[in-house]
């Protein structure tokens, strides 16, 4: 495969100004040098940081068309992911460059979609596709028979014109199967690495899909979240992250962990972008295949959603608003870098307009000593992933327990370098009896917490932390180093979080998360754009196998414990 395509297209797109690495180059000046040469190396170059609007206007003047797309994010996948080491993608679809002439051809006899025509999007491997491709939430257990149909994200996309240009690696079974695992590993895909520093963590478990969107592979992805997989490799990978309402966005035909806490949002370089994709995904009406879209995490009215989502965007979107910044256990204060970057965005926040005021999250000492949330998802996993195997045949499992058995049978390559404590956990169903307390107390939490803090000081428009710490080392033996984290409360709740760069430590990528209640994704759009505008806090991938030995020194460490200890092990990254 050439580095460029051969067509007229091609060539004319190749003369366009894409690079916008002006920002990247002064955030650090200990890798300003290696940001420019890796974009200056890497194939197809005038794709980096390339926005969807661009390449969409690019397409509508004629300078470029969705097949010349296509195979400039083909070439750069070889070279970057296959060749380089970055391993985010698990398989390429083989008819994504029939679809882009069809597309084209659409294009050239004057119909257009709509904003994603012809724009080369991935998904997680956990989302189902109709097609040529596996759906194996990254398990040997689930390669056979492609799925039947498409998921409901699935077929929107393709509905808007977008293009699926194939599946990404994941935290096999979205991080559901041991205690001690290594995000970004599964047993299908192996270890997607970060694409700052190669020997870093990309954070589970949607860590292909924010890997691959940051290291300009695709023009934007989707993952999924059931605590913290969204935000989560969106902070280690530099990109935005939006996990929406539960609710919002259907889960038809995605694997499962728990219907109470699973959604589905997108990764993209810029908020407007994503905001672009959750557009195109959103359920406007109840999915007969998802019953969460005929409602509301809280019991509530579901209100009208939006018809476009982009229009809430706004560079000046934090003047006048009202942001309580959070402070606390596991929040803050488990890492020096972090908490730096962090008081350098509320800053900027500041700066921006914004009346930022310090508080503290109702509730958090109780959440952080409730089983509640675990017990929740240990109890639906076991029951939510055998209604969905029953959808699948062709492959080798039907249920958990076939699960479990594959893996015993199989140990060389899927429980290599961890267990299956929590399929083994799920199996035994030891929560019947809890289940219905667990469920009011997990959502009740995540609310009031959520609710409560959003009215203090007379009223916020949105909360905001520090999303998780600097991406470590990935340790398969050990498995993961999670320092802190804050996606646990709208996780409990259903409600929306947005990752948004901020910042980054050594070359590390640092991200702050704003959120909010439910269905209040166009607020939370406009401040996190509102900030982005502020703060320009992406860095662009150096692709450096490991950090440089001449990194400043530390100046002390305020590294804490850790999580604090539960009855059961911490949820997150889920």
């Amino acid at each position: 495969m050439s580095d460029t395509p051969t067509s007229d297209e091609g060539r004319r797109f190749d003369r366009k100004k894409f690079i916008g690495m002006s920002a990247a180059a002064a955030a650090t000046p200990m890798v300003a040098g290696a940001v420019a040469r890796r974009a200056s190396a890497a194939p197809a170059a005038q794709l980096e940081e390339a926005t969807i609007a661009q390449l969409q206007a690019e397409m509508t003047t004629g300078g470029l068309t969705a097949h010349a797309l296509v195979q400039m994010y083909l070439t750069r996948i070889d070279a970057i992911d296959r060749r380089g080491g970055l391993n985010s993608m698990l398989e390429l679809n083989p008819d994504a460059q029939s679809i882009a002439k069809e597309l084209d051809a659409e294009r050239k006899a004057g119909r257009v979609r709509g904003p994603l025509h012809g724009i080369p999007i991935t998904l997680k491997g956990n989302i189902d596709t109709g097609d040529k491709m596996q759906t194996t939430a990254g398990s040997l257990a689930l390669v056979g028979a492609p799925a039947a149909q498409d998921a409901t994200v699935a077929k929107k996309l393709r509905d808007a014109g977008a293009i699926i240009l194939g599946k990404t690696n994941l935290s096999e079974w979205a991080n559901f199967r041991s205690f001690h695992s290594s995000s970004g590993w599964s047993g299908q895909g192996r270890q997607t690495n970060n694409p700052y520093v190669l020997d870093r963590n990309p954070c589970g478990s949607s860590s292909g899909s924010a890997a691959a969107v940051s290291a300009n592979l695709c023009a934007a992805g989707l993952g999924t979240e059931t605590d913290g997989s969204i935000v989560c490799p969106a902070n280690a990978n530099g990109t935005v992250g939006i996990k929406p309402t539960v609710g919002l966005t259907s889960r038809a035909g995605v694997v499962p962990i728990s219907h109470t806490q699973d959604t589905v949002g997108p990764h993209a370089r810029t908020v407007a972008d994503a905001a672009a994709i959750l557009t195109a995904i959103v359920s406007r009406t109840a999915d007969p295949r998802d019953s969460a879209t005929a409602g509301s995490p809280t019991g509530g009215a579901r209100p009208t959603v939006p018809a476009n989502y982009t229009q809430f965007v706004d560079p000046n979107g934090l003047r006048g608003a009202r942001i309580g910044a959070l402070h606390g256990p596991v929040l803050t204060g488990y890492s020096e870098e972090t908490d730096g970057v962090y008081a350098e965005a509320l800053q900027a926040m500041r700066a921006a307009g914004a009346t930022v005021v310090d508080v503290e999250l109702p509730h958090l000492d109780e959440i952080l000593a409730s089983s509640a949330e675990i017990i929740v998802l240990v109890f639906e996993f076991k029951r939510d992933l055998n209604a969905y195997l029953a959808t699948r045949t062709g492959v080798p499992i039907r249920t958990l327990a076939d699960a479990i058995a594959f893996n015993n049978a199989h140990a060389d390559t899927e429980l290599k370098w961890f267990g299956q404590e929590l399929f083994e956990l799920a199996e035994a169903d030891p929560f019947a009896a809890d289940y219905a307390a667990a469920l009011v107390e997990d959502r009740s939490l995540g609310t009031r917490a959520i609710d409560e803090g959003l009215a203090l000081m007379g009223g916020l428009d949105a909360l905001v932390a520090p999303t998780d710490g600097p991406c470590w080392t990935t340790d398969l033996v050990n498995g993961d180093l999670f320092l802190g984290a804050s996606s646990f409360p709208c996780a409990m709740a259903g409600y929306p979080i947005i990752n948004v760069p901020a910042g980054n430590a050594f070359g590390l990528p640092l991200g702050i998360s704003f959120m909010a209640s439910a269905f209040s994704e166009p607020k939370l759009i406009k401040l996190a754009s509102g900030f982005e505008a502020a703060k320009k806090g992406r860095l662009v991938p150096q692709f450096l196998t490991s950090l440089p030995k001449d990194v400043p020194a530390r100046r002390g460490s305020s590294k804490s414990k850790g999580l604090p200890s539960r009855k059961l092990p911490a949820v997150s990254h889920l």
